[in-house]
């Protein structure tokens, strides 16, 4: 790659980064291309270079989000024991909900905003994390999969909310 390519592929990282913070701190609406292009020093024009709107950086942030559940999971599916795989994912969502707080309020926030595309987003990350722990469940051998998926997930949205609303004694196992 390119040096030019190379830091065009990271302003990009960078301005994603500083969507989802803006975003997460002070809600999609409230939130301005402005506020995001400060937090990342560059330009406000630089930030369309790479989005066209506001909600194709929202998508973007959520989609970022996601695949970074998705690709932690991933890797505790391959390598759990089955004994282990459920203990492990839920230590690997609480490491991203102390690690990425700010990811995992930007999708709390994203489950209320009524735009299609949005909310299309938002499906597609629940599909995949579910698909993903219900086939490991499956494969691992566990009793009702598919409860223990939706228990699973449940948790999780019960852990989100625990950490959104200071009250760590819902995380309690």
């Amino acid at each position: 790659m390119a040096k030019s390519e190379t830091a065009a592929v990271n302003r990009r990282a960078d301005i994603i980064s500083a969507a989802i913070e803006v975003f997460s701190e002070i809600g999609y609406y409230r939130a301005t291309t402005a506020q995001v292009a400060k937090r990342a020093n560059i330009s406000q024009p630089y930030v369309f270079r790479f989005f066209a709107t506001k909600e194709q950086l929202l998508l973007t942030a959520i989609e970022v989000s996601w695949t970074r559940v998705i690709e932690s999971f991933r890797k505790i599916v391959e390598t759990a024991s089955a004994e282990t795989l459920e203990k492990q994912l839920i230590q690997e969502y609480e490491s991203i909900l102390t690690k990425h707080q700010n990811e995992i309020f930007l999708q709390l926030q994203a489950q209320t905003i009524r735009e299609e595309a949005i909310q299309q987003t938002m499906r597609d990350g629940f599909k995949q994390v579910r698909e993903l722990v219900l086939m490991a469940f499956y494969n691992a051998g566990i009793a009702n999969p598919e409860e223990r998926t939706m228990l699973f997930l449940a948790r999780g949205m019960l852990c989100n909310v625990a950490v959104a609303i200071q009250m760590p004694e819902l995380m309690k196992r």
